[in-house]
């Protein structure tokens, strides 16, 4: 995809009915939804697709246990809801992960026992299996390294998991297959207004040529996540705080630390939360945390009482102890909550808000991966109004997504790193074809070909080091040293592809590992 070619298209169009600001889960969805009616769509990113908080996120496709816990029952039968259809619409991205509940005190069954079977009763005919009890010997069978003195058994419950920030590509992709123009690193740095004083376009920079350009259109939408403020004070400099953001930290182990395939729900922790062990990847993910963040900023970083939190929680439930030595990769992000004065961060809904300032400016707000659909339908049926565009229905409750493949078809790839491309695994393996060395690995510790880096250059629109080794594949994340040691030579690949220097090269290596650096624990 040549971006000088996306950038003229830009320029040569004079009035497009739909610009999205913000290319996370709710601004991709709606870039989705909107170019799916047949409305003229363009999604301007300031940084990477997923760069924030949707690539940051627990992995999961879930109803919600702690809203089912808070009596928030509406919340979490819509998330069921989404929930059953991301798993329809995307089944090369969401499986059906099993959990278990342990229990330690023999009350603990009924008391999980009857909230999970509510749990199924609310996701309906789209439930992904049945809840049950487990005996002692059943739920260690199914997580041996769990902590078995105490041990009185467990309630087995199923969510679904993903891969965030490939979900994220591929909502890219869908979107592009509808005819939409989607465009990372451009950051949007002012609002256009007509006669009248309403919103109709926006004035961005092309981060990586510093060039600035307009974009008219007949209402924008702001899904700008944590940064949702920036964008309502380019319309009104007095608009009030809407969001609150609040830090989540997760770490990621070696998968000997979850032996087996089942997850594990530790519905009690030292502040109230849920805390959840999970295999993700070949590896095992842990988390979260919820504490309050100051400011939105877009690498936001652990503390070590974070981290502490996580290692001496986890260690209650696991028979092997984990060590900040043990920790592969620790990530953070910025829940973007809407703001409620007094209210702790744990205690705010997850529910999202539709704004519409007095200048016509459509911000969506709040909400979780899960309803990111609901969110972008919710937003887009705003959005028409204020735009005067003609009314027509959402149809992504059954759009398959780019890559689709039903769970039974031969093609679909068995490898956790492939399997994310579904039918595009094929254009996976053409380009390592293609390129010189390009089924051999990256590292030894990381599962990912040389001719990923290709593809998602060609293909992906990704333009740096980090775009691939954080996004494109989950690198970073699975092992932040790993991935800071192929630095150089997955900027070698992209220069190739992307007609950069050798200085050029050099310099985005650099950057990578200098950020890779805070994913490490010294």
């Amino acid at each position: 995809m040549n971006r000088s070619e996306l950038i003229d298209r830009i320029k040569k169009t004079p009035d497009w009915d739909v610009i999205v600001i913000g290319g996370g889960a709710s601004g991709l969805g709606a870039a989705v939804d909107a170019a799916a009616r047949g409305f003229r769509t363009l999604l301007l990113e300031q940084v990477d697709f997923a760069k924030a908080t949707s690539s940051r996120s627990t992995k999961l496709v879930h109803g919600g246990v702690r809203y089912l816990q808070q009596g928030n029952i509406s919340l979490v039968r819509e998330a069921l809801h989404e929930r059953g259809l991301m798993y329809n619409n995307a089944p090369h991205l969401v499986t059906n992960l099993a959990f278990v509940v342990p229990r330690y005190k023999w009350w603990e069954g009924p008391f999980y026992g009857i909230g999970l079977k509510l749990y199924d009763l609310l996701a309906g005919k789209l439930n992904l299996a049945p809840s049950r009890s487990l005996k002692p010997a059943e739920t260690l069978e199914r997580i041996p390294n769990l902590e078995s003195e105490g041990l009185d058994g467990g309630t087995q419950y199923h969510d679904g998991q993903f891969d965030d920030s490939r979900m994220c590509v591929t909502l890219v992709r869908t979107a592009i297959d509808h005819d939409a123009l989607v465009l990372n690193h451009a950051r949007v740095t002012g609002l256009l207004r007509d006669e009248s004083e309403h919103v109709r376009g926006v004035r961005f920079m092309d981060v990586e040529t510093s060039e600035e350009y307009e974009a008219r259109g007949k209402v924008v939408i702001n899904a700008t996540g944590v940064f949702s403020n920036t964008i309502r004070r380019m319309d009104d400099a007095e608009a009030e705080s809407v969001v609150e953001p609040s830090r989540g930290v997760h770490l990621v182990l070696d998968k000997n630390f979850l032996q087996g395939d089942t997850a594990i729900m530790v519905p009690h922790t030292d502040d109230g939360r849920v805390l959840f062990v999970i295999p993700w990847h070949e590896r095992c993910l842990v988390g979260t945390t919820d504490e309050h963040a100051p400011e939105p900023i877009l690498e936001p970083r652990a503390t070590d009482e974070e981290v502490e939190f996580i290692l001496r929680n986890a260690a209650r439930y696991l028979s092997h102890d984990p060590e900040r030595s043990d920790v592969l990769s620790v990530f953070a992000g910025l829940r973007p909550l809407v703001k409620h004065e007094g209210q702790a961060t744990k205690k705010i809904s997850r529910e999202h808000e539709v704004l519409i300032s007095r200048g016509g400016l459509v911000t969506i707000i709040g909400g979780k991966w899960t309803t990111y659909r609901r969110m972008a339908a919710d937003v887009v049926d705003q959005a028409l109004d204020v735009g005067g565009l003609e009314q027509r229905s959402c149809t992504t409750e059954t759009l398959h997504l780019r890559g689709w493949l039903d769970r039974e078809d031969p093609a679909m790839p068995d490898e956790n790193w492939l399997r994310v491309y579904g039918s595009d695994a094929a254009e996976v393996m053409a380009v390592c074809d293609e390129i010189e060395g390009g089924h051999d690995l990256l590292h030894e510790r990381l599962p990912y070909p040389r001719g990923v880096v290709s593809h998602a250059a060609r293909h992906e629109l990704a333009r740096t080091v980090e775009d691939v080794l954080a996004r494109r594949t989950r690198a970073l994340l699975l092992d932040a040293a790993a991935a800071a040691e192929v630095a150089d030579e997955v900027a070698k690949l992209m220069s190739v592809e992307l007609g950069r220097d050798e200085a050029w090269a050099a310099e985005q290596a650099a950057d990578f590992r200098e950020l890779a650096a805070g994913y490490q624990l010294s």
